[in-house]
């Protein structure tokens, strides 16, 4: 059987949403970037790409009109090179990286680009909410309209997670990736991407813009500790959810190049990953931040593995 394989990866580093360096970017741009860096390191001619697939949470605006398809002309491919936007929100990106290996595993393709772009700054105030809510669903599972929010002060609730625990682990990655950061272990993934940025005055609001070059995640703080986020206000009266332990809002595209195992080998290229099995399932809306342990369950079930066989999460 064929196996689908991941050669190349490129990324841009994540902006900081409304505030950094791709508030004024627009996601056929961001992606191009990503796209045409993940072919070029996978020594393609980027007509020999049979797809570009792209995940995007809001795909409207910005990130609207078939996405991937602009993106894919962003990048320099030919009009033959077709593109296709994929939403499963959170892992809209994920999806196409298994779609991809779906479709190569079937042999309807050698070689597809796919990733994942989002412009935060660029769409989520600015969403068309004309019609937003069906009125059964309204009325019988309103959680299904609920923010992420929402859903984290459920999971917090139902489940007993203080905002302790929350703190310590949101400390615990700030400090982890300014280590792997400080060690270099983001700079081969991060293509630098040169943009023209908007900046407020904070006083009377003006925007003006400057040219910035991204070449590095704009939301690292090594300086991060627990006394300090402990300090940060809840964003619910109440809650346990605040901006020390949350992720932030962020802007950026990823992608990677998806082939044929027998394609990589004759284009002597050494896989990076191999894609084995997936699995999805569904859980209560009001407390889907949890939808990935039953989604892990059913992948080990499904491929007679155990927690314990597990290398790397």
């Amino acid at each position: 059987m064929t196996d689908a394989v991941i050669v190349s990866t490129a990324r841009t580093g994540l902006a900081k949403s409304w505030r950094g360096a791709f508030n004024m970017t627009h996601g056929a741009t961001m992606g191009g970037h990503a796209v045409a860096h993940a072919i070029a390191r996978a020594n393609l001619a980027s007509a020999e790409v049979d797809d570009v697939l792209i995940g995007c949470a809001l795909p409207e605006g910005a990130t609207g009109w078939n996405i991937a398809r602009q993106i894919a002309l962003r990048a320099g491919c030919p009009v033959t090179v077709p593109g296709a936007t994929v939403n499963r929100f959170c892992s809209s990106g994920l999806q196409t990286i298994v779609l991809a290996a779906q479709r190569i595993m079937a042999g309807e393709a050698d070689v597809i680009v796919a990733g994942g772009v989002e412009s935060i700054s660029c769409v989520q105030n600015e969403l068309n909410q004309h019609m937003h809510r069906e009125t059964w669903l309204a009325a019988h599972k309103p959680e299904i309209y609920w923010s992420m929010l929402e859903t984290a002060e459920t999971v917090a609730r139902r489940y007993n997670i203080s905002r302790e625990r929350q703190d310590e682990y949101g400390v615990q990655s700030q400090q982890r990736a300014a280590a792997a950061a400080a060690a270099g272990r983001f700079t081969a993934e991060i293509v630098p991407m040169t943009v023209t940025m908007g900046v407020a005055d904070k006083e009377t609001s003006y925007i003006s813009t400057k040219e910035v070059t991204i070449a590095a995640d704009e939301g690292i703080r090594a300086d991060t500790t627990y006394e300090g986020v402990a300090k940060i206000k809840p964003a619910l009266p109440g809650g346990t959810v605040a901006a020390g332990n949350a992720s932030q809002f962020s802007d950026g595209a990823a992608a990677c190049v998806v082939m044929s195992d027998t394609a990589a080998a004759g284009r002597g290229l050494k896989p990076l990953g191999i894609f084995r099995a997936f699995a999805v399932a569904g859980c209560e809306p009001d407390e889907m931040g949890i939808g990935p342990v039953f989604a892990v369950r059913k992948l080990l079930a499904r491929t007679g593995m155990s927690i314990d066989r597990i290398g790397l999460w």
